[in-house]
């Protein structure tokens, strides 16, 4: 990060904390940085206790100065120009995220950042190249089964598959067909199953065979 944005992004947030009154980092717990033209964003770890971020409208490209804000409840991001959100995955608490208006191709990654995000339940990504993958909006369903409202659409994924509740039919029969396609082959562990000469060693124990199961799909 170069000194003129990183001038321009503390300049940015110390006019925040002025405007809210705040003398002490540990009571921020909002920052509202939007359209702020910023191209980067200093370390905020500062503010151990902040929940609500603004950061939409703005051009940043990614978001790695946000893995130590645990506390992170809700976080726009919406309108910028990021191509990947390494880092995400160490906010555990977000509960609203958007992302839309950006430029997020890899699919795989995306997702893969966001599974470990378990209290995640509002999630926006529509307007990013990714979006143009067929199986776009089944695939997150799939994967992101605790996401409740999905590019402004209700979904409930429970976790009986058959009583999950889908708005478009087509959701349904994608994400039941996966659910099934399962094949399960149960066989029997001969390691642990006794050989003849071991049947009459007294000190040998009689513990059933075990059994072990391999699941393909």
């Amino acid at each position: 990060m170069c000194l003129d944005r990183v001038i321009i992004c503390y300049q940015a947030v110390e006019d925040q904390l002025k405007i809210c009154g705040h003398k002490r980092d540990a009571d921020v717990f909002e920052l509202f940085l939007s359209q702020k033209e910023l191209t980067d964003v200093i370390d905020l770890s500062r503010f151990k206790k902040l929940k609500y971020l603004w950061l939409h409208h703005n051009k940043l490209h990614g978001i790695t100065f946000l893995i130590r804000n645990y506390c992170l409840t809700e976080l726009y991001l919406n309108n910028n120009a990021i191509i990947e959100i390494e880092g995400l995955r160490y906010l555990p608490s977000l509960h609203i995220l958007l992302l839309h208006h950006n430029e997020l191709t890899n699919i795989n990654a995306t997702v893969k950042e966001l599974k470990g995000m378990l209290n995640l339940k509002t999630l926006s990504l529509y307007q990013n190249p990714l979006c143009q993958y067929n199986l776009y909006r089944l695939y997150i369903i799939y994967h992101l089964p605790g996401v409740e409202l999905l590019d402004r659409n209700h979904f409930a994924f429970a976790n009986n598959v058959e009583k999950t509740v889908f708005d478009d039919p087509e959701d349904a029969v994608f994400v039941r067909s996966m659910k099934r396609s399962v094949m399960a082959i149960t066989s029997l562990n001969w390691d642990t199953v006794p050989k003849r000469e071991e049947k009459y060693l007294e000190d040998k124990g009689t513990e059933p065979a075990q059994m072990f199961t391999i699941t393909l799909r």
